[in-house]
C-alpha cells in the first residue's frame, strides 16, 4: 500500500518549562508561560527538549501535542476572544492542512521524524479558565492530537509534507 502524503504548514511551535494546570485540581493555575520557537528537537521516547513533558514518564502518550489552526480560529470566533494567543491552547505544534483525528492510531512522519498518534488530546475543565467559558465543550472531539515520538529529529516552522506510514 502506498504512503499517504499531506501538504501542511507548521504554523507555530511552543514549549513550556512547567505545568500550569496538571495536578492543580482545587488550586489556581500556575503561569509558567510558553515560549514560541522556530524549531524544536524531538527526542525518541522522551519528548521535546525544553518542554514540561520531556522525560515525564516512560512511554508517555503525549510527548508532543499537535493542534489544528482552523480549530483555533473557530474557538476564537465562537468564544469572542479578544487578545487570543495560540499559546493559550497549551499544545506544542499548531498546524494547518490535515485533520488530526485521522492520525489517531497511525504512524506518520514529518521532516524525517516519526510519530505515533496516540489519542485525542481531550480538553478538560481547565480550558474554560485558559480560554473562557464554553471552551471545554467547544473543543470536544477536536482538542488536538497526543503523540509518542518514535525517532529523533528537528521540527521547524514552515510548509512541509506529512507522510502517513501504513
Amino acid at each position: 500500500m502506498p504512503n499517504l502524503i499531506h501538504n501542511l504548514e507548521i504554523f507555530r511551535i511552543f514549549i513550556s518549562p512547567g505545568h500550569d494546570f496538571k495536578g492543580r485540581h482545587g488550586h489556581e493555575r500556575l503561569n509558567h508561560g510558553s515560549q514560541s520557537v522556530d524549531s524544536v528537537e524531538c527526542v525518541n521516547g522522551r519528548g521535546l527538549e525544553g518542554d514540561r513533558f520531556f522525560d515525564y514518564r516512560e512511554d508517555f502518550k503525549g510527548q508532543v501535542t499537535f493542534f489544528e489552526l482552523k480549530v483555533a480560529d473557530t474557538v476564537e470566533r465562537l468564544l469572542g476572544l479578544e487578545d487570543f494567543e495560540l499559546s493559550q491552547l497549551r499544545r506544542n505544534v499548531i498546524v494547518s492542512g490535515v485533520d488530526l483525528n485521522e492520525l489517531i492510531g497511525k504512524r506518520f512522519e514529518i521532516n524525517g521524524v516519526e510519530f505515533f498518534g496516540s489519542e485525542e488530546c481531550s480538553p478538560c475543565y481547565w480550558m474554560n479558565e485558559a480560554l473562557g467559558p464554553g471552551a471545554e465543550a467547544l473543543l470536544k472531539d477536536r482538542g488536538g492530537l497526543r503523540c509518542r515520538i518514535l525517532s529523533s529529529g528537528t521540527l521547524r516552522l514552515g510548509e512541509i509534507q506529512l507522510k502517513v506510514v501504513l
